[in-house]
């Protein structure tokens, strides 16, 4: 076999043909021109797209002074915030006033080379451009400045269109502001969940605090919120939010923000939130809504806009006493009253774990009206209920707990009545810690103090429950005073020559049709009782009827009607009747409170006030105002006037019908009057201390009776005495000094023309009577001003030896005759 040829003398291959290596370098030089070209195009095309959509882009100078929409806050004097208003909760606060501990731990999650890079991601760009493609979420890129371009001009929706504008602004954005300014507008225009916008609203949203207060755990927290505020809420999804703080805390660590002791500190943290529909700090609902209306009136819708912030005069502590002390008065009075029954009647399965969602859909539909709270009830019988609240906490109520609603436990109550599975019931806390049933009452309130030397609103209280009944019984309630109007009567009968020591007959009148010109009229006392001749003090003291006609009478109706509008009252809603002498005219507590003003601060009639200033976002003042202080142009009576009727006043409150105040408070400087309308429809309680004045009413919204034991003295008066046992805590005790035209003789004050053996006044009315010793006023003293139901036909007190007339004497007759 011839033997195979070596390597060395095997033929060559033959060489490449010429074509082949310029096929593939046409092929390279196509490739890299179609790539050329394909640049080129997008170039032109980016330029093209530019040149149309650059010019439409939005004018975002005005961020230059970011001014986004602000909330109206409604402040108390103290600086505590007691109302807002507005589509979007927010505080403007400047970047140089953001806690670094919040800005660190929003950098570590959303944005940490943002003071390093130029506005885009590019990397990230891409990656959400390719998501985007594929139809699969996004990873999420967009840096802080985007983020503010897209929440302030854009739109969230995912596409090339608007992803290409908020490139573009995020340039325009890092051109026109610095790195500041852009963070400045992010932590206060992102919305964070809760109608909160920015990490300031948040921080009080969420924690009930100021974000300069916030720890790292809480900063880490509120800076999750951005990426899902419904998601990672701690409110509604505390473990997603928690998963979420934790990876925030780990991300501020990595960046160098924090310190991993700091790290491990915050991880343990335990954090305390504000209730999510926990109400505010301070109850001044009623206050708010005031101010808001007034604020409205004057600036329209801009009032929910350009950040108002209005500061009152309302004290935080004064009103949030005020609120309880009302609400307690309520209470006790419900407590009282015939139970009516569940609010619902829910069917349950049989299973309680079953029930849970039914239970929880009644409660949404009951929520909690502050101490007053809502559960559903899973056993009953006479001697235990076991019930379940929110949250599945259950709540057993035995003993005296039961006692409010003992006609709903019985085997025979009827079916709207009986408390059985699935009743949607009302209970509370007792002091001592033990749960009481109760119910919702139908019953409402209303409670005012001012500071009577100008007027400013201290508390205000319009009812029960403003998200209840929103309108304002201080303001818009007219109903009937009773015995709360008698000392205005009292006080034109002083102008008549009346004095504390004029004896007046407690005696039964009786006015038939022929004079009243209607139906026949026989008042009666509260008690039924009549006590005969008494000195006017103590008949005030004791809020005699028959008295306070008789001294209106002696007045009369006319000069009555015009002497009671110098307090600040409707002429016309106080008719010129007798029945003006029992309170049957109208007024609001407001009006009650001004008027009483008089008397607490020497005769001036002050108008109550409630704003004190006004300003912008940034804490310019817009308005301000200041009450004028009371000077002789502001006078309603003569000084000595309103002395000898705080006088008479401040026996009420230490041995009369609220005795209980000085009783109770411990102090002699408290004057006031308690007042009841027919058949306990109304109460009342006006009182005061020289710096404060307060006026407390309950009764119904369709007036009906209270029930034939109410009186002012048992239901408004312990409200005013709780109040005030802490609104004048650390006040010294303080009475007015005598003013001039008064003078003091054995005890008693008078008038300087009055007092006795000063003679007769102009009027016909002449010093008091005085004591014989047998305890019955004497006919001897010149001018008594007797009522002639006292006298015989001669007009002396029976059995009584007639003295020898006198032209004064027969002065005083015709008076009480006409």
């Amino acid at each position: 076999m011839p033997s195979e040829p070596t390597r060395e003398e095997r033929p060559a291959s033959p060489p490449a043909p010429a074509g082949w290596r310029g096929l593939v370098l046409r092929a390279l030089l196509w490739t890299f021109g179609l790539v050329a070209a394909g640049l080129v195009s997008i170039v032109i095309v980016g330029g093209v797209a530019l040149a149309v959509a650059y010019p439409n882009l939005p004018d975002i100078s005005e961020l230059s002074d970011y001014r986004p929409k602000l909330p109206l806050r409604v402040y108390s004097s103290d600086g505590v915030l007691i109302g807002e208003f507005g589509e979007e909760r927010r505080s403007l606060t400047p970047i140089a006033q953001i806690p670094k501990v919040m800005k660190d731990a929003v950098l570590a999650i959303e944005d940490a080379r943002f003071y390093s890079h130029g506005g885009v991601d590019y990397r990230g760009l891409v990656r959400a451009a390719v998501a985007n493609l594929g139809r699969v979420k996004s990873q999420g890129a967009s840096t802080i400045t985007m983020q503010v371009a897209r929440n302030v001009y854009l739109s969230s929706e995912k596409t090339f269109t608007r992803k290409l504008y908020e490139v573009l602004l995020t340039f325009k954005l890092e051109h026109l502001l610095t790195k500041d300014q852009i963070l400045e507008i992010y932590m206060n225009q992102i919305f964070l969940g809760n109608r909160a916008y920015g990490f300031a609203a948040a921080a009080e949203t969420y924690f009930g605090k100021p974000m300069k207060d916030l720890t790292i755990a809480e900063a880490a927290m509120l800076a999750g919120l951005p990426k899902s505020p419904s998601g990672n809420n701690p409110l509604t999804n505390p473990t997603r939010a928690r998963t979420r703080q934790q990876y925030i805390i780990e991300r501020m660590e990595e960046n160098g923000f924090i310190t991993h002791e700091e790290a491990e500190a915050a991880r343990k943290q335990e954090l305390k939130f504000r209730s999510a529909t926990g109400n505010a700090r301070v109850h001044a609902e009623y206050i708010a809504e005031t101010v808001r209306q007034l604020v409205f009136a004057q600036y329209g819708d801009e009032a929910y806009t350009r950040g108002l912030n209005v500061y009152t005069t309302i004290n935080a502590t004064r009103q949030e006493t005020a609120y309880k002390s009302l609400r307690a008065g309520i209470m006790n009075y419900e407590r009282r009253q015939i139970y009516r029954g569940p609010e619902q009647f829910v069917d349950l399965p049989d299973s309680d774990k079953e029930a849970e969602d039914d239970i929880d859909d009644a409660l949404t539909e009951h929520p909690d009206n502050g101490d007053v709270m809502s559960a559903v009830v899973l056993e009953a019988s006479p001697k235990k209920i076991l019930a379940e609240r929110q949250n599945g906490e259950r709540v057993e109520i035995t003993g005296q707990g039961l006692k409010p609603a003992q006609s709903g436990l019985s085997e025979k109550a009827p079916p709207k009545i009986k408390i059985r599975r699935g009743a949607v019931i009302r209970v509370v806390k007792t002091p001592k810690g033990d749960w009481e049933i109760t119910q919702l009452p139908e019953v409402e309130g209303a409670f005012v103090a001012l500071d009577p030397r100008d007027g400013a609103i201290q508390a205000l209280v319009g009812g029960f429950d403003f998200n209840k009944n929103k309108f304002n019984h201080v303001m818009q309630a007219w109903r009937q005073p009773g015995s709360s109007f008698k000392p205005f009567i009292y006080s034109a009968a002083l102008e008549k020559g009346f004095t504390p020591s004029t004896v007046v007959n407690d005696a039964p009148l009786f006015f038939d049709a022929g004079i009243t010109g209607g139906q026949p009229w026989e008042p009666k006392n509260y008690d039924g009782k009549f006590e005969g001749a008494m000195p006017l003090h103590k008949a005030l003291a004791k809020s005699k009827n028959m008295v306070s006609i008789r001294v209106l009478q002696a007045v009369g109706t006319q000069n009555a009607q015009d002497w009671i509008t110098r307090f600040g009252f409707d002429a016309e809603k106080h008719p010129p009747y007798l029945t003006m002498a029992l309170g049957a005219g109208s007024v609001t507590p407001m009006q009650m409170a001004t008027a009483y003003s008089v008397f607490a601060n020497g005769g001036y009639r002050v108008n109550p006030w409630l704003i004190s200033k006004i300003t912008d976002q940034r804490g310019k003042v817009v308005v301000e105002s200041q009450p004028p202080l009371p000077n002789e142009a502001v006078r309603a009576i003569d000084a000595r006037n309103a002395f000898v009727m705080s006088r008479l006043l401040q026996e009420v409150a230490r041995e009369g019908t609220a005795a209980r105040a000085q009783a109770t408070l411990k102090r002699v400087d408290l004057y006031g009057k308690t007042g009841t309308t027919n058949d306990s429809i109304d109460t009342w309680f006006a009182g005061y201390q020289p710096t404060l004045m307060a006026v407390v009413w309950m009764g119904y919204d369709t007036p009906r009776s209270l029930g034939d034991r109410e009186t002012g003295g048992g239901l408004s008066l312990p409200v005013w005495i709780n109040f005030m046992e802490t609104a004048l805590k650390g006040v010294p005790v303080m009475e007015p000094s005598a003013p001039e035209g008064v003078v003091n003789v054995g005890g008693e004050w008078y008038f300087d023309e009055y007092a006795p053996g000063r003679g007769v006044s102009s009027l016909g009315m002449s010093a008091p009577a005085q004591d014989n010793g047998s305890g019955a006023p004497s006919p001897g003293a010149p001018g008594v001003p007797y009522d002639k139901s006292l006298m015989n036909s001669d007009g002396l007190p029976p059995n009584r030896p007639a003295p020898a007339p006198s032209d004064e004497r027969r002065s005083i007759l015709d008076l009480f005759r006409n």
